[in-house]
């Protein structure tokens, strides 16, 4: 395991380009497979392309948001208190990387804004503690856990399938829960991950000369305040935490609000207004939480710049009927037992240029629960099919990787090596799941 790995990592590390190439290389990609697969013509898939590039123009400042209220509470001094215990539990490298996937696990299946940044920021702090465990290791660990995502509590298909209204209800109804999430083979999938993807990583340890450690005072999130020189009503409001306070209660009252009418409705608005009202209550003082919020800003840059052309490939692949064409492809050559699992694989294809789950079903559901009623297989597992696929190679997707990449500080090629043999794991788990139970 550890010589696959190395030779994956030095494969990466000589290959993968920055996600800024990687994206568009990937628009070049895609509009030249839209000339050539869909009656598409050369303006066509032009004018495609920038009618989408905007398209995600609000998720953007969602992922920015996560990012820089994430990491404004990582910073604030109870915060990193709670995240320096936890993280004491860890006592060797081994131990080091268990912990961080079983934490990461857990964050994302309850939530996947949650669990990107959670699993992230407790790296740093374990990386902090056992100086000697490998840092690409930890973070590609911490990373990892996003894959059980779209089986687990926030998890947007089986959500959007639940509610009354969904856009296609008129074809398969109101599904609930208890045939997506809850289901006996959902179930089974994430409890096999669950097991087998720490003890994956544990293997995936390099050898103690092939380790990539980092010094932990370089993890250290240096918030610079400037000085009072003089008491003046400006400067006793910027230090004042009572005004903190008050603006924390305004939020955590809301926040009781609406779990109380909405039960466990942890959406990434939701998520996003924990971060942000804990940030402001933790750090004190308006002065200290912006001082925190300048620092964090820095980390953005990439989800910035890349998400857009992200929309852009969106608006080529959906418009044109691209991802339509991929999609009819595999339904072509499945079977009542099979359609299921080619389901998966086309969905994990299509991820790599729709990378939305909500997106991707608007434009599979279609497709995909016409030839479920064709071939009589339920609508439900057809939905957590793509719901698998779509979560499945993100792995290998530098999209979903770039709040973990800038929390850390590391770039894609440093974990892809390791996150393509993560891919290979869930690979064969799901598909296992989807075929035979």
């Amino acid at each position: 395991m550890r010589t696959l790995t190395k030779w994956s990592n030095t494969i990466m590390e000589r290959y993968l380009p920055d996600p800024y190439i990687f994206v568009a290389i990937l628009t070049l990609v895609v509009f030249a497979l839209g000339l050539g697969l869909t009656d598409s013509g050369p303006l066509d898939m032009v004018v495609f392309w920038g009618d989408g590039f905007w398209g995600l123009l609000a998720f953007t400042m969602q992922m920015v948001i996560v990012l820089v209220a994430g990491h404004v509470l990582a910073s604030s001094p109870l915060f990193k208190k709670g995240l320096s215990n936890l993280a004491g539990l860890a006592k060797s490298p081994g131990s080091a990387i268990l912990l961080v996937t079983v934490v990461s696990l857990i964050a994302c299946w309850i939530n996947w804004g949650f669990g990107l940044v959670i699993g992230a920021l407790f790296a740093k702090e374990i990386a902090k503690k056992v100086k000697t465990v490998d840092y690409r290791l930890l973070i590609a660990s911490a990373y990892s856990g996003f894959i059980i995502w779209h089986g687990g509590l926030g998890g947007s298909i089986p959500l959007s399938i639940a509610t009354a209204d969904h856009p296609f209800a008129d074809i398969m109804g109101v599904v609930p829960t208890s045939q997506t999430i809850f289901s006996t083979y959902n179930l089974i999938i994430v409890g096999i991950l669950f097991i087998t993807l720490p003890i994956l990583n544990r293997f995936m340890m390099p050898k103690k000369e092939d380790t990539v450690t980092v010094d932990p005072d370089v993890l250290e999130d240096e918030i610079i305040i400037e000085e009072v020189t003089e008491q003046t009503p400006a400067s006793r409001l910027e230090n004042s935490w009572i005004l903190s306070m008050l603006i924390g209660a305004l939020g955590v009252i809301y926040l009781g609000h609406h779990f109380g009418v909405n039960g466990f409705d942890l959406n990434l608005n939701i998520v996003n207004l924990i971060f942000f009202i804990l940030g402001i209550i933790f750090h004190g003082t308006p002065k200290r939480f912006l001082a925190a919020v300048a620092n964090a800003v820095k980390t953005a840059g990439g989800i910035i710049i890349q998400f857009p052309f992200y929309a852009g490939i969106m608006g080529m692949m959906v418009t044109s009927g691209l991802a339509a064409v991929i999609s009819e492809g595999f339904v072509n050559i499945s079977t009542a037992a099979t359609f299921p699992l080619f389901s998966f694989y086309a969905a994990g294809i299509v991820n790599f240029f729709v990378p939305s789950g909500g997106g991707q079903w608007a434009v599979q559901a279609p497709i995909m629960l016409d030839a479920a009623q064709s071939l009589g297989v339920s609508y439900s597992k057809t939905a957590m099919a793509i719901a698998w696929g779509d979560a499945w190679t993100n792995m290998i997707q530098p999209f979903w990787a770039l709040p973990a990449l800038a929390i850390a500080g590391l770039r894609a090629k440093d974990i892809m090596g390791y996150c393509v043999f993560v891919l290979i794991l869930s690979g064969i788990v799901i598909s296992v799941g989807l075929y035979f139970f």
